[in-house]
C-alpha cells in the first residue's frame, strides 16, 4: 500500500493508495499531532510506502518509528536533520538562495509567487479538479522534529527536473548532506502528482513491486 494522493492513474494499475487529510490551518496541531494522524491511518497495514512530498519530510521520520512503513519515499521534500525546526530549515539548507539563483539562471522572477513557482507546469483541468489549497498554520514550523536517527529501512529521494520552489541542483546537494543518498529524478514541478500523474504513478508501482516478495 502506498500512503499517497489518490492519482487515478495509479488507481487504474489496481494500486491501493490513501491520501491523509493533515490539519495545516489548524494553528494548535504541529509535527507530533501531524504524525500520529498518520500513524493511526496506516495502523495495522504492511509494506506501505510512506510518501512525503514538500513539508511533509518534516512528519515522515516520526512515523516510522511506531508505524510498519516498508518504504520512506520523499519527493520534492524538505529533508530534515534530528531536533531540526522546519522554520530554521531554509537558513540551514539555504533554501531561498538556491532558489532565487535558478530563477535568475533559467529567466523567470526571483520573488515567490504561487503561479510561478508551483503552478507553471499544471493542466487548468487539473487545477480545476483539485482540491482547494489551505493556508499552512504557523505552529508546524517551530516544532522540533523529534527523531534520533533515520529509521533501517529503504529510503528514495524523488525530485522533480522542473521544480522552481526546490531546485534539482539545490535538492541533490541536500539528499547528499542529510542522507549520503542521490535523488532519482522524474519529470515535474513541484507539485509533480498534479503534473505528472501518470508518471510518478509508473515510480510509485515500481517501488511497490520492489517491496513485494
Amino acid at each position: 500500500m502506498v500512503l499517497a494522493p489518490r492519482d487515478p492513474a495509479y488507481l487504474r494499475c489496481g494500486a491501493r493508495s490513501h491520501r491523509v487529510d493533515l490539519p495545516g490551518d489548524d494553528r494548535n496541531s504541529g509535527l507530533a499531532a501531524y504524525a500520529e494522524i498518520v500513524v493511526r491511518a496506516i495502523a495495522e497495514r504492511s509494506g506501505v510506502i510512506l510518501v512525503a512530498q514538500s513539508l511533509a519530510g518534516f512528519t515522515a521520520p516520526l512515523v516510522c518509528g511506531p508505524a510498519p512503513v516498508g518504504m520512506l519515499l520523499f519527493v520534492n521534500a524538505m529533508i530534515p536533520e534530528p531536533d531540526e525546526a522546519a522554520g530554521a530549515w531554509w537558513d540551514a539548507t539555504r533554501a531561498v538562495e538556491a532558489r532565487e539563483q535558478a530563477a535568475r539562471r533559467r529567466g523567470y522572477a526571483t520573488e515567490f509567487d504561487v503561479e510561478t513557482y508551483f503552478l507553471h507546469d499544471v493542466p487548468q483541468h487539473v487545477l480545476r479538479a483539485a482540491p482547494k489549497p489551505r493556508e499552512e498554520a504557523e505552529a508546524v514550523f517551530g516544532e522540533p522534529c523529534r527523531f534520533a536517527r533515520w529509521p533501517d529501512i529503504p529510503i528514495r529521494v524523488l525530485a522533480g527536473r522542473d521544480d522552481r520552489f526546490f531546485p534539482i541542483e539545490f535538492q541533490r546537494r541536500v539528499a547528499r548532506e542529510r542522507l549520503g543518498k542521490e535523488v532519482e529524478e522524474i519529470s515535474g514541478g513541484h507539485l509533480v502528482a498534479l503534473s505528472n500523474q501518470k508518471g510518478l504513478a509508473k515510480r510509485l508501482l515500481a517501488y511497490e513491486r520492489g517491496l513485494t516478495p
